[in-house]
């Protein structure tokens, strides 16, 4: 594959698994029972963690990246597919 089509794999994967792990860890203002400002979602997450979750789905990215390209070039599993 070339480095452009590695590239678009990568970034899809990468926003499939950033919203797959957006809400894991979440506690809303509701859920906590701390004072709701005005304005203010009751829903809306106290903490949402962001650097985290990028983190977490950048590292699950490059594993299912990682695991697609391995599938893709691996002479094995084309033969059985193939078959």
């Amino acid at each position: 594959m070339q480095i452009g089509s590695i590239i678009a794999v990568f970034f899809v994967m990468w926003w499939i698994s950033f919203v797959a792990v957006l809400p894991i860890g979440n506690k809303s203002f509701h859920e906590a029972g701390a004072p709701i400002v005005a304005g203010t979602d009751p829903g809306a997450p106290m903490a949402p963690r962001l650097g985290r979750k990028v983190l977490w789905a950048t590292g699950v990215a490059v594993v299912l990246t990682a695991l697609l390209m391995w599938g893709l070039t691996n002479e094995t599993l084309q033969y059985y597919w193939n078959r």
